[in-house]
């Protein structure tokens, strides 16, 4: 029997020469490549694939070594389509202009503290009593001046025109997904994030002094709110719900109204507000129903502490494009907070893509990263670079 020292390099050689049939392969793989760009063919070829191994497994003279043999090729076919995918989608011999690396941004202590020193300017939608108001006080306190606005697209005119120095604006909820307004709006306006504030949701059935349930025939609120309580009104089908600017606005509207008949889906500070009686509590389905707001300003503006990064990206219309971008997530070990695409308009089947991740664009490793993700992108656009917010319950903060 061989020593070890015998057997270490007999797999030395094995490996050296295991190195030389490596190397040859990914040069016929980049050929490939090269012919699929040319042709338009998918990177992926499961059936071919699925082919190989089972030949190569076929080919074993021990045949216990199977499992490990299909793993080995899996590998191996893993490595050969992410070289692929770069070959095909990044040109190594003409490197666009860096878009990332040329910006200019101002790094802040406290982007909050220094609003609220300075009394600026703050914009929302809706009116007193929306949650939009509540994330405002939240997040910049109560020293700001406020204007309020009846649309979204007002606010980010606003900024863009320098009425208000910031919006805030909500982007996502927990329980309904996405606002995809405001996602174009912010693209729109070439606005960036500054800062972000989440806040915990409670939708509260609300109407004038003395009403009952039974006295209610139409409920008026935001196709958000009566989506999030949509469980709660499966048991009155014969009431009539009707769309409304906001929470808050239709709580307004019910106590102007002054009709026992008609309620609204609303905060308890909006019932407060507008001295209408809070009917039924709670009527959102999820208990752990959030929103989180962006707070969006004209500059980039970046604190110490920054760890999250939203961008927005299109990428070439073919096979393999999608795939070579988040390859580059994993490859630099950038972890990925959320997706989603928005049809461009204009080009049917064309998309956006705006992308959260973790990170701090002031570390030269994340702008390296950045920057690999903005050359496989025909555009590219950083949205913000801020401090994430993590979930809080309003209703216990002001309990406290």
């Amino acid at each position: 029997m061989k020593d070890l020292e015998e057997l270490r390099e007999e797999i030395d050689a094995i490996d050296k020469q295991m190195v030389a049939l490596f190397e040859k392969r990914i040069e016929a793989v980049l050929q490939v490549a090269e012919y699929k760009s040319k042709n338009s063919i998918p990177i992926l070829n499961a059936e071919r694939e699925k082919q190989v191994i089972e030949k190569n497994i076929a080919s074993l003279k021990n045949k216990k070594f199977s499992n490990a043999t299909e793993n080995f090729f899996k590998a191996i076919m893993s490595i050969s389509r992410d070289l692929e995918a770069k070959d095909m989608w990044q040109d190594n011999n003409v490197k666009k202009k860096s878009y990332v690396k040329g910006l200019r941004y101002e790094v802040k202590e406290n982007i909050a503290n220094e609003a609220e020193n300075s009394q600026i300017t703050v914009g929302f939608q809706g009116v007193s009593g929306s949650f939009s108001e509540e994330a405002l006080n939240n997040y910049f306190g109560e020293k700001v001046y406020t204007y309020n606005f009846n649309h979204f697209e007002e606010v980010f005119k606003a900024l863009k025109e320098g009425k208000i120095k910031y919006g805030i604006l909500p982007v996502e909820n927990s329980s309904t997904g996405s606002i995809s307004e405001v996602y174009d709006l912010l693209h729109k306006y070439g606005l960036y994030i500054v800062a972000e504030k989440c806040i915990k949701i409670s939708q509260h059935l609300v109407a004038m002094q003395g009403a009952k349930l039974e006295d209610i025939e139409e409920v008026y609120s935001h196709p958000q709110a009566f989506e999030q309580s949509s469980v709660f009104f499966k048991d009155y089908p014969e009431w009539k719900l009707i769309p409304y600017y906001n929470t808050a606005i239709s709580a307004k509207m019910v106590s102007d109204r002054k009709n026992k008949n008609i309620a609204a889906v609303a905060s308890e500070r909006a019932a407060q507000l507008y001295d209408l009686n809070v009917i039924k509590r709670d009527i959102n389905y999820n208990n752990s129903n959030y929103t989180r707001f962006i707070i969006v300003g004209k500059e980039l503006e970046i604190e110490k502490d920054s760890d999250k990064i939203s961008i927005v990206i299109s990428m070439p219309h073919k096979s393999g494009a999608l795939y070579s971008i988040l390859r580059n997530f994993s490859e630099s070990n950038l972890n990925m907070l959320m997706i989603q695409s928005r049809p461009i308009e204009g080009k049917p089947w064309d998309y956006l893509f705006y992308i959260d991740f973790e990170g701090n664009i002031t570390e030269n490793r994340i702008m390296d990263a950045v920057e690999g993700i903005e050359e496989k992108s025909t555009y590219f656009r950083l949205l913000g670079n801020y401090k994430s917010d993590s979930f809080i319950d309003i209703n216990i903060e002001k309990r406290g």
